[in-house]
Order: C-alpha cells, then sequence, then structure tokens
C-alpha cells in the first residue's frame, strides 16, 4: 500500500513538475512569438510522431532532444537494398525489388543528470536551424543543429553557460551492421550491403577545452566548454543505368567535405546555410488570417490538439504550408534523388511499402507544391529520375508489352537501381510526362523544353500510340487500365483515358511552342480526339469506369477518376460546367455525402474510414479548390490537421508516410491562385475563415508568372503580377475576367 502510494506520490510530482515547466517555457515565449517554429517542452520519444527532421536534400536527420542522452537517428538517400533492374514481384529484403535502408545513429551519453527545468526544443521551419534549451543545476545548456547543402555536411553544437560543463561518451552505430571505429579526431564506418552498395560515415568531433580519450570504439571527452560534430554520410550509387548503378568509392569525398567543413568553421558554415535554405522558404508565404496570442504561445502539440477539438488556428494552417516546403527544400535538391514515401527520413530496415517511389499517385503528390510555390528547382531530381529510369523501363516495357513496343511505363512501385516491383501502373509514364511538362509551364524555360521536356514527352506518346485500343465506334481506350487500387481491370478505365488525354495536351503544346513536327502533331491531336470521353452516370457522378457502376456510397480512398480536376486540366468549372458539376458530385460521394448520406451536412466528421488516409485530404482539398468550392477545400484541410497529423505535423496514412505534407502545401496554393484554365485565378476556392483579410507573395503560375495577392473580406483589394518577359496574361479577378499587361520583373 505504502509502495503503491509512494508511486502514485512520485507521479504526481513529476507531472506537477512538467506542468511548471510548461509555464515557465510558455511565459518567456509570450515575450517573443516566432511564427516559423515548431516547438515543445519535453524531449521527443517516438520517432515518427515526436522528433523532428532536419535535411540538405541527401543526409537528413531525426532529432529528439534528449537530455542526458542526445539521440541522432540519420539517413542517406541512396542506401537501398535490392538489386539492379528488378522487374517483378514486390520482394523488399536485401535482394529482389529492394527497400530504402536506415543509415545509423549517433549517441552522446552526457554524465550529467536528466532533470532539467526550462526545457525547449525547437525547428525553425525557414531556417531548417534546431535549437535545445535546458537547464540543470543553474547551467543553462544549448544544443544547435542543421543540415547543410552548401557544405554537404550536418552540423551539431553543443554548449553550456558554465565552462567545463560538458562532459560524456560519443558512439557512432551503423545499422547496416558495419564496425565503428575511433581515432583521435572522432568515428567512423565503413561496409557493403549483400547488393554490392558500398556505404560509409564519418562523424567529426572538435572540442573547446577539457580534454579527450577513447574508450574501445568510444569518444570520451571530459570538461569541455563547447562541442561541434560533424557528421557525413554517403554510399558509391551512381544515378546512372548504364554505369550498373554504381559510382566511386564513399569514404575520399566523405573524408574530403568533413575537413572542408572544419575548415570553414562554425558560424560560416551556418550563415551559408541559412542563406541558402531562407532562399527557398521565404521565396513564397502567405497569412490567412491572425491566431490569437494565448494560441500563440502554446507548445505546437497543443495548438494542434486544441485546432483538432475545433478550435480556429488560421497560424497553424499558414504553418502546415510552409512546414511542405521545407520538407520538400530539405529532401529534394538539384542533383540528388526525389523525396520518395517518407520523403529522406526513415529508421527502419523494413518501411512501410519498402519507402520506394509509388507513382500511382505518391510521388506525385510529393512535388505537387513544387512549381505553384515557387520551389521549382525542387522538382528537378524528380525530372532526373524519370530520365535516368527510361532505359530499364524500356527494358521491363518491351518484356510485358511486346519487343516491338515504344516507349515505355512502370510498375507501380520503383527503386533506385532501375526496379519495377508490383502492379504494372499502365499510364505511370504519362503522369511523370505531366511533372516533367509542368515544370517548362511554369519556368518558361526553352531549353530545358527542347532539350529535356519534348524527348520524352514525344516518347511517352509513342508508347500509347501502338497501346491504345480502337473500339468499333471509332472511340480510343487505355487497353486492361485499373482505377489504382479499386475496380476491375478493363478497357477504358476513366483515370487512364484523362491521363492519356493530359500526356497528349502536354506534347502538343511543347511542340507548338517549339515550332516543330507538324506532323506528328497532327497524329496526336487526332488521337486525343478519339479517345473515348468522360462520362456522366445514371445518379449525376462522373463515371469511374465506362459501365455505370459507381456506388453513390462508396467511400473509397482513391479519387483517381478525378484526376481531369487536378491535378491535370481537362475539366474546370469555366471550360465544361456540367462536367464539373459531376465531379462535384462524385466527391460529394467519397466524403460520405451523398447516396444515403444525400441530405446530411458536409462536415470534417462525414468524411470517415478508409477516405481518412495522409494523401486523400490534401487531394480533395485540391478538388475542391479547382471546383471553386472553397469551405470543403477548407474542411479537407481542417481534416488532415485533425485525423493524420502527427504531433510533430508529419502526416500519418497510416503509417506514417509524408505526401500528405506535401500534398497540402499544393493544395493550399490552388486555394489561393489558379492557372490551369488558360487565365490567372485570384482566390478562387477559399473558405469563409480565410475571407476578413489576407495576403500571399511569391506564388507561381503558368507562363512564368510571379503573383502577389491582397484581400478583405473576400476580395482581392491589390495584386500584383510579374515575369521576366512581361507581356499581357488573362486574369480572372473578384468574377471578372480581363487582359492586363504584366510587369517586367
Amino acid at each position: 500500500m505504502n509502495s503503491q502510494f509512494g508511486s502514485m506520490e512520485l507521479r504526481v510530482c513529476k507531472y506537477l513538475a512538467g506542468l511548471l515547466m510548461m509555464i515557465v517555457v510558455v511565459s518567456a515565449r509570450a515575450e517573443g512569438v516566432h511564427h516559423d517554429e515548431l516547438w515543445y517542452v519535453k524531449p521527443a520519444g517516438k520517432w515518427e510522431a515526436e522528433a523532428l527532421p532536419i535535411g540538405n536534400g541527401r543526409m537528413g536527420a531525426m532529432l529528439y532532444g534528449g537530455v542526458k542522452t542526445d539521440r541522432i537517428q540519420f539517413n542517406e538517400q541512396s542506401l537501398w537494398s535490392g538489386d539492379n533492374n528488378w522487374d517483378g514481384d514486390y520482394q523488399t529484403g536485401d535482394h529482389g525489388f529492394g527497400s530504402y535502408r536506415n543509415f545509423g545513429e549517433f549517441v552522446i551519453d552526457f554524465n550529467h543528470g536528466d532533470v532539467a527545468t526550462a526545457y525547449q526544443r525547437s525547428l525553425n521551419i525557414q531556417t531548417g536551424v534546431h535549437t535545445t534549451f535546458f537547464e540543470i543545476d543553474g547551467i543553462r545548456f544549448r544544443r544547435e543543429a542543421f543540415a547543410s547543402h552548401p557544405d554537404q555536411v550536418i552540423v551539431f553544437r553543443y554548449t553550456a553557460s558554465t565552462k567545463g560543463a560538458l562532459s560524456g561518451k560519443i558512439s557512432l552505430q551503423s545499422a547496416q551492421g558495419a564496425v565503428s571505429t575511433a581515432d583521435a579526431n572522432g568515428l567512423s564506418f565503413l561496409g557493403e550491403m549483400p547488393n554490392h552498395l558500398k556505404y560509409g560515415a564519418r562523424l567529426h568531433i572538435a572540442t573547446e577545452g577539457g580534454s579527450v580519450s577513447l574508450e574501445g570504439n568510444t569518444w570520451v571527452f571530459q570538461k569541455c566548454n563547447t562541442i561541434i560534430v560533424y557528421l557525413d554520410a554517403r554510399t558509391n550509387y551512381k544515378p546512372d543505368y548504364y554505369s550498373g548503378w554504381r559510382g566511386t568509392d564513399p569514404m575520399p569525398l566523405v573524408e574530403q567535405e568533413i575537413a572542408a567543413a572544419q575548415k570553414t568553421g562554425y558560424q560560416k558554415l551556418i550563415s551559408r546555410h541559412t542563406k541558402d535554405l531562407t532562399h527557398l522558404t521565404a521565396a513564397a508565404v502567405i497569412d490567412i488570417g491572425k491566431t490569437t496570442n494565448d494560441l500563440l504561445v502554446l507548445p505546437t502539440d497543443i495548438r494542434l490538439g486544441k485546432y483538432a477539438a475545433g478550435g480556429a488556428d488560421p497560424d497553424l494552417e499558414e504553418t502546415m504550408f510552409q512546414y511542405g516546403r521545407y520538407l520538400l527544400a530539405s529532401c529534394s535538391r538539384a542533383g540528388g534523388l526525389p523525396a520518395n514515401l517518407q520523403g529522406l527520413w526513415n529508421n527502419s530496415n523494413t518501411p512501410a511499402w519498402a519507402s520506394d517511389y509509388h507513382n500511382n499517385i505518391n510521388i506525385q503528390m510529393n512535388y505537387w507544391a513544387a512549381e505553384s510555390t515557387n520551389l521549382s528547382d525542387c522538382q528537378l531530381p524528380l525530372i532526373d529520375f524519370i530520365k535516368a529510369f527510361q532505359e530499364p523501363c524500356r527494358i521491363a516495357t518491351q518484356k510485358a508489352f511486346g519487343k516491338n513496343v515504344r516507349g515505355w511505363t512502370a510498375r507501380t512501385s520503383q527503386s533506385i537501381f532501375g526496379g519495377n516491383g508490383w502492379e504494372w501502373n499502365i499510364p505511370a509514364s504519362a503522369w511523370y510526362g505531366q511533372h516533367v511538362f509542368e515544370h517548362w509551364a511554369f519556368t518558361m524555360d526553352k531549353e530545358y523544353l527542347r532539350t529535356t521536356a519534348y524527348p520524352v514527352l514525344k516518347e511517352i506518346c509513342g508508347f500509347w500510340e501502338d497501346q491504345l485500343k480502337k473500339m468499333p465506334d471509332g472511340m480510343l481506350m487505355v487497353p486492361n487500365g485499373w482505377s489504382p487500387e479499386h475496380g476491375p481491370r478493363e478497357d477504358g478505365v476513366m483515370h487512364d483515358q484523362q491521363l492519356v488525354w493530359d500526356l497528349f495536351q502536354n506534347y502538343l503544346e511543347a511542340a507548338k511552342a517549339l515550332g516543330i513536327d507538324s506532323s506528328y502533331q497532327a497524329k496526336v491531336a487526332d488521337m486525343q480526339a478519339h479517345l473515348a470521353p468522360n462520362k456522366i452516370g445514371k445518379w449525376g457522378q462522373l463515371q469511374e469506369w465506362q459501365e455505370d457502376r459507381d456506388d453513390p456510397d462508396d467511400q473509397h480512398r482513391h479519387t483517381s477518376h478525378l484526376f481531369a480536376v487536378y491535378p491535370g486540366r481537362q475539366i474546370s468549372m469555366t471550360l465544361n460546367p456540367d462536367l464539373a458539376k459531376a465531379a462535384i458530385i462524385s466527391l460529394r460521394s467519397r466524403s460520405g455525402n451523398y447516396g444515403k448520406n444525400v441530405n446530411t451536412t458536409f462536415t470534417v466528421e462525414s468524411t470517415v474510414g478508409d477516405s481518412r488516409r495522409s494523401w486523400t485530404w490534401p487531394w480533395r482539398c485540391a478538388l475542391w479548390a479547382r471546383l471553386g468550392e472553397g469551405e470543403k477545400a477548407g474542411t479537407m484541410l481542417r481534416g488532415l490537421l485533425t485525423y493524420n497529423t502527427l504531433p510533430n505535423l508529419f502526416t500519418n496514412h497510416p503509417p506514417f508516410q509524408l505526401d500528405g505534407n506535401f500534398g497540402i502545401s499544393g493544395a493550399i496554393a490552388e486555394m489561393l491562385i489558379q492557372s490551369h484554365a488558360g487565365e490567372i485565378h485570384l482566390l478562387p476556392g477559399i473558405p469563409s475563415t480565410w475571407a476578413a483579410n489576407g495576403s500571399f507573395k511569391g506564388l507561381k503560375a503558368r507562363g512564368g508568372y510571379t503573383v502577389d495577392c491582397t484581400w478583405e473580406n473576400g476580395k482581392v483589394t491589390k495584386y500584383k503580377i510579374s515575369s521576366t518577359a512581361g507581356g499581357k496574361v488573362w486574369i480572372r479577378v473578384n468574377g471578372e475576367r480581363k487582359l492586363i499587361e504584366s510587369e517586367r520583373g
């Protein structure tokens, strides 16, 4: 009895101490609210739900902010198992298709106690700097970490308010079995995967004051003033089919980058990093309302809980927009691989769906925000990925569809070694083609169009010229298609028809811009005109299949037959309103607001079950925005934050995957500006909660335009549309369509 009472008393004391600590920290933050931070008053416990991410495009780390033990898990984007050019079953072990793997972790065990006061950890999503503060016995400890793209290292600095306060041990562990070794300058490991991919990591440790020594494979420091740790990790992966996907040994470059970083010094490193990242993160800014101060001073997880309970917090919605952009800038940089299902961050050797590249919505959603939110260069890794994988995909395509077939497509899952796994996603290449084209549409880079986009688009058109099936009435259908993860395989699935229409439209516009291949333009235009069209079904819905079999009570997670609304452009409220209205009915059905629920109120709660997924909310948010339904778009944003967002604001399918984070940033942009229907439309789909007043700066529109806008009471009061070339552009503002002269700049 006494033991139980003592245990309860201890728990109460800990609870009260934690509550007091939060009150102290919150009171301190009230002095200066930072809108661009995620922050918390206790260390992270769960990797995917609470740890915070930093990344330089190639490497990433998840930070827990522990007090006595600081554990840093890290990744490098090319550490994959699996065989070269796999084509077949979804075998995700050491061989076969493979999977993305955990690189390792390093751990610092400090000698000081583990009971801290005034604890706070935060991630600034503009600068990418993670900071941890706390006090123990009157000594203030501060830790900073950032992942530098300019210098290709991750840097950690540990300081204290009292000299000689830092003592402890540092260890480094490979997650793939390599043995770590210690030397006077730090720790390292080097290994080789069963697929003969070489990998290595180096932890360089610099101290000020105190002493250091080695205990086996552990680095020991005593009474130091400052510790700076430089981390680099690489493999010998090379994104080239003809080189067998392998390049030079990783460690010489690791050592070179570590040495250069140490020579540069901490202050220059953090300055160069901040300048590089904020150039991207600050390129687009939105203001959709004001959160009350009593909420702004609360930790992020507490604010998320209050929002999920129905509270208003426009600043949290803005944070979600910027967080997706921050994550993309942190895991997808020119010269590297594209963002995978988990972006860059993975603590498992058996991650869900191999943490691969799913091409039936997921990898595409990862890049929905790239062009419209002014992160165009972050889309280059996806385009490079598409180019690099053409040859293994050609071979796999000929094996599956006939040796004389032109062009290529892909299976649903792809690895970094040219691997194709699981079901064939026959229109995958057409969807990839959209991203290749959109980079041109937003940048108007004609050299890119000529040398990269046009050849890719034309080759994929050749595949469909060979594959389309001519029906007795002369219409063309995609044969043996599958509305992703839903329904039977059959001819003329609407998702496939829409994707091929989109491909042909993108090709035609690219060819016209270049003024070439007039005869092939005519051929593609004729095929496009004969594609079996979209259909409206018996209950007014946009049909998913040629047969009118849609169920008005079907709440399946996929909305594949609405591709033509978003991210496609075949259906819009201005171009073909009847089809758009049918799409509205279909989307209501998927959201539990039709059929037996046709007369119920559309709410965040009405979207249930299979439709509550990390990536379904963003897609539906963008769809509602394209359909001019701002209230419903806002409801989808609320649904994501309410049901599928973790305390660290990672989106959760479940399991955890980041397409929801990337996708919602693109969807929010669609609520504010659209440019797919031959005009720039300002505020096409904002909810009433944003209407009072707001603004955005730096969003992009097709045609190479940068757009700023201010509004009050739901009406645009000021706007600026500029481009490097200037010229006339059609805009739609406050219900009026007009031709204006854009500014040059």
